[in-house]
């Protein structure tokens, strides 16, 4: 692991992990963040990974029928926190938003993460805690779009080719002010727009959002073959 100290804060840093929803890409009947990684379960990697930073707290956003997160061996426990989750993500997050309200600063950071993100590096944890601290401003990890990008419109025919100079690929930890991304997202949500991480929030009331360039091995667990790969992944680090 990364000896890598971020820059010192005088806002506490706390994490927001949606866990709530049902995953049915993955499967119809088990979710994704339960699956096991070597003997713990893709959420207990993922906050694990996410305890390396110096945090003040992390919340969990689970369903209200969730009888199997009560039973894992959290990193950190006595810092985690639980809220229940809504019916998207983004209602999920708010939630968890709103319950860090009662405990936390508006001006204290937020880190929102996938659960079925386990393989992200401590070193790209720091780099991105660090830039926004440096910035002042709410970041992300993503990575430079690889592939060559075809737009499919109907019957799955090619109506061309979409250049992917300038695209990025966003990831999690997406990263902000409480204060700033819970108004944000209110906003967006008031407005009836369509959001699908909390960057499109910001970006939505004009805040600037800068990109901090992860690693492709950050992969999110979305498809059964996901599993197999993020296995993979973690062992490699390890």
């Amino acid at each position: 692991m990364s000896s890598h100290k971020s820059q010192p804060m005088h806002n506490k840093l706390w994490v927001v992990i949606p866990a709530a929803g049902s995953g049915r890409r993955f499967s119809q009947s088990e979710l994704k963040q339960y699956q096991l990684l070597d003997h713990k379960t893709v959420l207990e990697h993922t906050v694990e990974r996410l305890n390396g930073l110096a945090l003040a707290g992390y919340v969990l956003a689970v369903a209200p029928d969730d009888d199997v997160v009560s039973t894992l061996a959290l990193a950190a426990a006595e810092k985690a926190h639980f809220c229940a989750g809504g019916k998207e993500r983004v209602d999920s997050v708010l939630n968890a938003l709103n319950y860090l309200t009662q405990i936390a600063d508006e001006n204290d950071w937020v880190l929102v993460h996938d659960a079925a993100r386990p393989c992200v590096t401590l070193a790209a944890l720091h780099a991105l805690v660090d830039k926004a601290i440096e910035t002042d401003q709410a970041a992300i990890l993503a990575i430079p779009v690889r592939d060559t990008l075809k737009l499919v419109q109907t019957e799955d025919l090619i109506s061309n080719t979409v250049s992917r100079e300038s695209l990025w690929q966003a990831q999690t930890p997406q990263m902000a002010k409480l204060g700033v991304l819970k108004q944000a997202i209110e906003q967006a949500l008031q407005d009836n727009q369509v959001i699908t991480d909390e960057a499109s929030a910001l970006e939505y009331v004009g805040h600037p959002v800068i990109v901090v360039q992860g690693r492709s091995d950050n992969i999110k667990i979305t498809y059964p073959d996901d599993l197999q790969l993020a296995r993979l992944i973690t062992r490699s680090q390890a």
